[in-house]
């Protein structure tokens, strides 16, 4: 007995080595339909716990890993921050409150707060106005010095300074500096809705409807600031429906205090003064107080439905947890101290913005399991993997495996630019165990690497 099992755990082990070096069949033939060359591709599929990993392909080569490097920042921001984190921003009275009338300003102080959606931000004001305030005679300042100042140019990733996921970070982001627009086709003419109220702009819509247009292809219209409008121009299917999307066209002061306006106008009061950047009065406390939802809230939002300036606020926050203005080379440093404190080593680690929006940043697929491995032993395991998608559930992964039994096995990340496609996350096999799999595409092909992708997670969940 003990020879047959002493010769079953080398067949075992041989079979390893083999898969180590091999990939499964499926995996390499959809690859090869893609033609996409196995020197373009990082893959590691690992157990939780385990030292060795039974899969690699090029583990340790550097690479673009897009949004998956995501999991990085947001292990790091459990960890140095604490899941229950939340951020705040202040109100303070800048002069002197009679009467509900201010002698004064009212000043907004910032602290990177992700998720200052329009709706927390009226129920706010409607707090401020609880408090007293109902006129301001001066103006609305705002201290955004939580974050150093940043150049952030909206067309430098892909020219397309509209796109929402192209919005810089700001100590003082209001509802993620966007806006919602609806477009309802109505014959060849639409209607268009246009979410937050914008006081002072007005929507001159020229957006047409086309029965020629596909119901799944690109966005054929576009959105640009002239002035005082947001002109809206293009064509949109007409017989698919209503469609969604969310743009961003004004700097961050403009937005604010539109929406301020808009908002401060609707719940009754009033304002004589401008906006401006400025500083909160020195030894007093504020007004009122907004504080975020935790931070492993916010997590889910950031790595669910990839949201690029979300990851950017919480990399700039943790730049910021030292003293010192938010940063990204503050953010840098606190993921190496964090690495350090692990004992891990990742020299070809690059980080631009933490939320892998980015040409530059850099990682392999071996240190992308290594932190998803790390992320399995933390005692903050549990909101990580939660703030992933569920396959063919919710987030971006919803549509994968849709209507297979593999669908709710696996918490998985992925990413996605020009010539980039990753995966990363947790699959949870039939024989009960946890893997750890990364599978990074390099490569003008990458687009069409979903298949290889899904081969790998199906071959994992069936037969390991």
């Amino acid at each position: 007995m003990k020879q047959i099992f002493t010769t079953l755990l080398l067949l075992c082990t041989i079979v390893n080595a083999a898969s180590a070096a091999n990939l499964p069949d499926p995996v390499g033939e959809a690859l090869k339909r893609a033609h996409i060359p196995l020197n373009s591709v990082g893959i590691v599929v690992q157990q939780a716990h385990a030292r060795q990993p039974i899969i690699t392909q090029n583990a340790k080569l550097s690479l673009n890993p897009a949004s998956t490097m995501k999991l990085l920042t947001t292990l790091v921001g459990l960890e140095a921050l604490g899941p229950a984190y939340r951020w705040k921003t202040e109100a303070y009275l800048d002069g002197k409150l009679e009467n509900g009338v201010l002698q004064g300003n009212l000043v907004f102080k910032g602290y990177g707060d992700p998720k200052l959606t329009v709706e927390q931000f009226w129920m706010w004001l409607h707090e401020l106005r609880q408090r007293g305030l109902r006129e301001i005679r001066g103006d609305v300042v705002l201290d955004r010095s939580f974050f150093e100042p940043v150049n952030h140019d909206p067309a430098a990733f892909d020219n397309d300074p509209a796109r929402a996921y192209n919005v810089g970070p700001d100590a003082l982001l209001l509802n993620f500096n966007a806006l919602h627009l609806r477009l309802m086709p109505n014959g060849n003419a639409t209607a268009a809705l246009l979410e937050p109220d914008l006081s002072g702009y007005k929507l001159d819509n020229r957006i047409t409807a086309s029965a020629k247009l596909p119901c799944h292809g690109d966005n054929a219209f576009k959105a640009r600031l002239e002035g005082a409008s947001i002109v809206l121009e293009g064509a949109i299917p007409a017989d698919c429906g209503e469609i969604e999307d969310y743009i961003s066209l004004l700097p961050h002061n403009d937005y604010f205090l539109t929406v301020f306006g808009a908002l401060w106008k609707e719940l009754g009061g009033t304002l004589q003064g401008k906006l401006r950047e400025g500083s909160a009065p020195a030894n007093q406390p504020p007004f009122a107080t907004r504080f975020s939802p935790p931070l492993a809230e916010v997590i889910r939002d950031i790595n669910k439905f990839s949201n690029n300036t979300m990851a950017r606020q919480l990399f700039l926050t943790l730049g910021a947890a030292g003293g010192n203005p938010g940063s990204t080379s503050g953010g840098t440093a606190a993921v190496q101290q964090w690495l350090n404190r692990q004992q891990l080593q990742f020299p070809e680690l690059v980080l631009e913005n933490g939320a892998g929006l980015s040409r530059a940043e850099r990682i392999s697929a071996q240190h992308l399991a290594d932190v998803l491995q790390r992320a399995a032993r933390s005692p903050f395991s549990a909101e990580l993997e939660a703030s992933l998608p569920i396959l063919g559930m919710d987030g971006t992964v919803k549509k994968r495996f849709k209507d297979s039994a593999i669908a709710g096995h696996a918490h998985l990340k992925t990413g996605t630019l020009e010539g980039v496609k990753s995966i990363a996350g947790y699959v949870h096999a039939q024989s009960g165990k946890q893997w750890v799999v990364v599978f990074i595409i390099n490569h003008p092909n990458a687009k069409y690497g979903q298949a290889a992708q899904d081969a790998l997670i199906e071959w994992m969940e069936r037969w390991y």
